[in-house]
């Protein structure tokens, strides 16, 4: 099993992803991904691009994913792709909340399994407020657990909770 670590759009997000998977101890490969424009900014960055470069690089294994912000969205159009072939999936900072993000979120969680999918929002992250993406992911699917965490920041350092869902 390959944990993969999808993080946020901005290059200060390598660092989080770095982090995380220095950090976190559960079993298999953990693998953080790094996006393109980081190092070269003449690289767009296409969230259906990188959801097939992760599963181009995943080959016949099956993974779980920790994503933060826009890594999400890649999230959730790799469990769309690979469903039978997630195991959890945690997601943090979900950004926005728009129509079209629920449309993704929906055909990739709606039917997925409440025990394996979690998301974490900070109570006043920025983008979106813990209220807000509660509201969203339960539209989403109901059976999904939001965990509200006390901060006012786009930060989500949790590697004990990842740690502890992942081994649940």
């Amino acid at each position: 099993m390959i944990t993969f670590i999808l993080p946020g759009y901005s290059a200060h997000n390598r660092q989080w992803a770095e982090e995380i998977a220095k950090k976190i101890q559960i079993e298999g490969e953990v693998r953080p991904v790094f996006w393109d424009h980081w190092d070269d900014p003449e690289k767009t960055f296409n969230p259906k691009k990188k959801a097939q470069d992760v599963i181009d690089v995943l080959l016949k294994d099956n993974a779980n994913i920790i994503a933060k912000s826009v890594g999400t969205m890649v999230a959730a159009l790799v469990v769309q792709q690979i469903p039978a072939r997630i195991g959890k999936v945690i997601l943090c900072g979900i950004p926005s909340i728009s129509d079209r993000r629920k449309e993704i979120f929906k055909k990739a969680f709606s039917q997925f399994s409440g025990n394996n999918i979690i998301v974490f929002q900070n109570s006043k992250d920025p983008f979106a407020t813990f209220e807000e993406v509660k509201k969203f992911v339960q539209e989403v699917n109901p059976k999904i657990l939001v965990v509200e965490k006390p901060r006012s920041d786009h930060n989500y350092p949790y590697t004990e909770d990842f740690e502890k869902f992942l081994k649940s």
